[in-house]
């Protein structure tokens, strides 16, 4: 495998976009992709894809993309991996839309006060899920505008749900889901008393997302298995609300360290989070009479998280 790129090996981002200042160019982009798929145009199918008049000005376009977004194979063209996630980029609306939604009542309980009283709404793109009881902020997240056409309000939360727990599993694996870039990783004390809190940064793109410890410990092959033995899918509860058996606390500064637990029945799996994000260890136990009457922890920790992505 190669080394690190050469930086002198890359053009500057006003460069590489003033490329792309043209509708023409834009319609190349979009027509080298079929249902999703990068696909392969000749240049008369590229040609009829665009307005220009002239094959000549056409030619003109084609040339500026060349190389950088377009590569020509034999007599037809494709996009290369750039092209591709410019084309992509364009279809999903991602700088172009701007989507807003009227609030959707959510089946969930709020985990701040226990009511039924949940609703998801979108304003420029961000997805805000509120509690119309306590009037607290459980979660706020921005979500592409491509989910929102793509989804009805009755599919909405399911999709919104799951991308971010995409996201944040990747963050968690130390591998940022937006770039592929190394992440860093700082948890921390979320007032006192108050959840503990780990911040994901990319140190390539500079994407970032802070959530509680317990949201990234849920693909954790300890909890994975613990909720599938105990007949549960830990993925059947949403992000906002992952439920109140889930508790956290801080139980050293130095090293810090925070112990997540998440009891089941009669058992109880103890996970001990470093502050880098990582599970150091983990435990099973079997929990007494006297301790499930009672509870240890000082934080509760079903759900709730917020990103901000650069």
């Amino acid at each position: 495998m190669s080394g690190p790129r050469d930086p002198d090996d890359d053009i500057p981002p006003s460069d590489a976009f003033q490329v792309l200042g043209s509708e023409t160019r834009l319609r190349i982009l979009r027509a080298l992709v079929d249902d999703g798929r990068p696909a392969r145009r000749s240049f008369s199918e590229l040609h009829e894809a665009t307005d220009e008049d002239t094959s000549a000005g056409f030619a003109y376009h084609l040339r500026q993309l060349t190389d950088r977004y377009v590569r020509s194979v034999g007599d037809e063209y494709e996009l290369t991996y750039a092209g591709t996630a410019i084309a992509r980029t364009v279809a999903a609306g991602t700088y172009t839309e701007s989507v807003s939604r009227d609030s959707v009542g959510l089946s969930d309980a709020c985990p701040h006060c226990g009511e039924a009283a949940l609703v998801v709404r979108v304003e420029d793109n961000v997805t805000t899920v509120a509690c119309e009881a306590c009037n607290g902020p459980v979660l706020e997240l921005p979500f592409p505008p491509s989910g929102h056409d793509t989804h009805d309000d009755e599919d909405l939360p399911a999709a919104f749900d799951a991308h971010h727990r995409h996201r944040i599993a990747g963050f968690s694996t130390g591998v940022c889901p937006e770039c592929g870039g190394a992440v860093d990783a700082d948890a921390e004390r979320a007032g006192d008393p108050g959840p503990a809190t780990v911040t994901f940064s990319c140190v390539a793109c500079g994407a970032r997302l802070r959530c509680p410890v317990t949201l990234a410990t849920l693909d954790h092959p300890a909890v994975v298995s613990f909720y599938h033995e105990h007949g549960h899918d830990v993925r059947d509860r949403p992000v906002w609300n992952v439920g109140d058996e889930w508790r956290e606390r801080v139980v050293s500064e130095d090293p810090w360290c925070v112990r997540v637990t998440t009891r089941l029945e009669d058992e109880e799996l103890a996970l001990f989070v470093a502050r880098d994000g990582t599970v150091v260890e983990h435990r099973r136990r079997t929990v007494t009479e006297s301790e499930a009457e009672g509870d240890e922890s000082v934080d509760g920790a079903s759900g709730g998280s917020e990103s901000a992505s650069a």
